[in-house]
């Protein structure tokens, strides 16, 4: 008698392994747009509280609750915030891009998050407050 496998047992084996693929595959397919999102999601709360924290700094310095504003350097978004010292919030730079999971300048106040769905996510720096003005809201990175 020899010992090894039949080629029902391996054709069995392949059928196993092909259905597995077919149900692992697609679901593998859209982590990527969830990743996106949660990245989207730190980004805004990072910027919300970066803003929050100039408010206070300002209000503890007796300037009252000033203005809060966000310089753009080229291609930067989110570079930087202004305080007495000029010195950078957010650690690191974040490259405005258009894809998907993407921040974009609109204008000096107004920022844009690409995602899979329409419309895109529109933020907007107002009376000191990091705010959706997506039309009916971006609810896929608020909390």
């Amino acid at each position: 008698m020899r010992n090894g496998y039949t080629i029902i047992e391996l054709i069995f084996v392949i059928v196993i392994i092909g259905i597995l693929a077919a149900v692992a595959i697609p679901k593998l397919g859209g982590t990527a747009d969830l990743a996106y999102m949660s990245k989207g999601k730190s980004t805004l709360a990072t910027v919300r509280s970066a803003v929050a924290t100039e408010r206070q700094k300002s209000i503890l310095r007796g300037n009252g609750a000033t203005n809060v504003s966000i310089y753009n350097a080229s291609g930067r978004v989110f570079t930087r915030f202004t305080d007495v010292n000029g010195s950078r919030i957010l650690g690191n730079d974040l490259k405005a891009c258009t894809g998907i999971g993407c921040w974009n300048p609109t204008n000096a106040t107004t920022y844009t998050f690409y995602r899979s769905a329409t419309p895109n996510c529109t933020y907007s720096l107002t009376n000191n407050r990091f705010v959706d003005t997506t039309t009916g809201g971006c609810t896929e990175i608020e909390d």
